[in-house]
């Protein structure tokens, strides 16, 4: 068992590839609830950045594409996670994670059509994790102890995994339009995810909040 302090989780940052490095931020001093919401509040990136990213805004139900701070496209109304949208997520909860992640994988033969994966849990959320006692110190660098091996979070804990983008499949356009359905992730339509997956790849920062 490797404990993980602040010197050895800067290492293991830097070992990582780089589309994981990319989504990895070492936790600092403070509340990571504090850190979450300095991450949310920076959603919007300079009127100067070329970067192509999503933002999923829970108030308004919408999935936006913005290639810096100029919209590329937006989709309305989408459905989260039953119970809504949190900082914290636990297993089985419902709830869609809120925070600022990555695209790492994609299922084209997913039930939903097509499933975007991000890279939840994040470090940071590995971090509130520990300091509300969802995880024990070992979950806490086993975690850690994953992602170095991986280069990816760890999908079975506490904090549950297979978060992501889908499309609705199968299910019914109806209920898609007038409630939060799913169980954690974020949903749009069938058309709605064939045009996102044209749009972002790889790497792609989804920001929810």
């Amino acid at each position: 068992m490797f404990l993980v302090n602040r010197r050895r989780f800067l290492a293991m940052v830097l070992s990582l590839p780089a589309v994981a490095s990319a989504a990895v931020t070492a936790p600092s001093q403070g509340s990571s609830t504090d850190l979450v919401e300095t991450m949310l509040s920076r959603a919007h990136v300079p009127r100067h950045s070329n970067e192509l990213w999503v933002l999923v805004d829970d108030k308004e139900a919408t999935l936006s594409v913005f290639r810096g701070n100029a919209l590329v496209e937006r989709f309305a109304p989408i459905s989260l996670g039953r119970a809504g949208a949190k900082t914290q997520r636990v297993r089985g909860d419902n709830v869609t994670p809120m925070g600022e992640f990555h695209i790492n994988r994609f299922n084209y033969e997913s039930q939903w059509r097509t499933f975007i994966g991000i890279d939840y849990p994040t470090p940071v959320h590995a971090r509130m994790a520990l300091e509300k006692g969802i995880y024990s110190q070992a979950d806490y660098d086993d975690y850690f102890d994953y992602y170095r091996l991986y280069g990816k979070p760890p999908q079975n804990t506490a904090l549950g995994g297979a978060i992501g983008i889908h499309g609705l499949g199968s299910a019914d356009p109806d209920i898609h339009g007038r409630y939060h359905w799913t169980q954690g992730c974020v949903a749009v339509t069938n058309e709605q995810i064939d045009r996102l997956v044209a749009l972002v790849g790889v790497g792609t920062r989804v920001v929810i909040r």
